[in-house]
């Protein structure tokens, strides 16, 4: 059985496809495999799954620890919990929803929080993997955020009317609507979901993916003994040398995309709720 650490380092792990297992270094699709957490586990029961976890607990203590022992002159605990929970708040649910936010601030402050720490799983050597790297993880956010949306419209303004007001647009003349209808429902009720689970997704593999390569290919080239190409073994340890000091800038680039990503699913769940409590489109 592979230790934690090595099961939570995906530059450490074998390389498996859909038919095959072999041992590799190169990165690629392989290297966002999932591994079981003991011989004989289930396919379920893996080190992605248990990342998740860990960030839900970490969440869930944060913000009872930041709930816990407020004064009325706030300590640097009391202050950053503040600052943390009125960002969300303020620029987030308050801007978009307006008096309706309270009753959807505890969903956007669980939904930002869990995001971004699955998000900064990928810059701690522990980890090296964002959790919504994987997309079915990115997928049951979406459709998370796709029943909240949906249920609270319908709840509002009753199925049909709801129906109505996402599938004809105010003002459109009735010969339109069998063009209308049509887009209309395929933007707000397919497209919304696919597309709020697949920025995220894609934007976390492709910013790993990339540091995959600069190390690993930096780590190859900069341990290489032989030739290559007909290039010398100094210029290639060379390049291995530049490969590993430019992949911490690749990391505060994918740092800066982590929390970017947090906000703008975020912001995206409330408008659409917004969207879905407003009286006409």
């Amino acid at each position: 059985m592979p230790g934690l650490i090595g099961l939570l380092i995906p530059l450490e792990w074998t390389a498996c496809t859909a038919d095959t297992e072999h041992e590799g270094f190169a990165p690629g699709v392989a290297s966002f495999c999932s591994r079981p957490l003991w011989d004989g586990a289930p396919v379920e029961i893996n080190n992605q799954l248990f990342q998740a976890v860990i960030g839900a607990v970490l969440v869930i203590g944060f913000w009872l620890w930041m709930a816990h022992g407020h004064k009325v002159v706030p300590g640097k605990r009391q202050f950053f919990g503040e600052l943390s929970y009125n960002f969300i708040r303020n620029g987030i649910a308050r801007d978009m929803l307006g008096h309706e936010y309270r009753k959807f601030l505890p969903y956007l402050v669980a939904l930002f929080s869990f995001i971004l720490v699955n998000n900064l799983f990928g810059q701690f050597f522990l980890f090296m993997f964002p959790t919504f790297s994987k997309i079915g993880y990115a997928w049951a956010l979406a459709l998370l955020t796709f029943v909240v949306y949906n249920g609270v419209g319908i709840h509002k303004h009753g199925f049909v009317k709801y129906l109505k007001n996402n599938t004809i647009p105010a003002g459109v003349p009735w010969w339109m609507y069998p063009l209308i209808i049509p887009l209309e429902f395929l933007s707000n009720f397919i497209i919304r979901p696919i597309t709020l689970g697949l920025r995220l997704f894609a934007n976390l593999f492709g910013g790993h993916l990339v540091i995959l390569v600069f190390v690993v290919g930096g780590t190859l080239l900069l341990t290489t003994t032989e030739e290559l190409a007909g290039k010398p073994i100094w210029l290639l340890q060379a390049a291995g040398g530049f490969s590993l000091i430019f992949s911490f800038a690749l990391f505060a680039l994918e740092l800066f995309v982590s929390v970017m990503q947090a906000y703008i699913f975020t912001v995206l769940t409330a408008q659409y709720v917004a969207t879905a409590l407003a009286d006409e489109h």
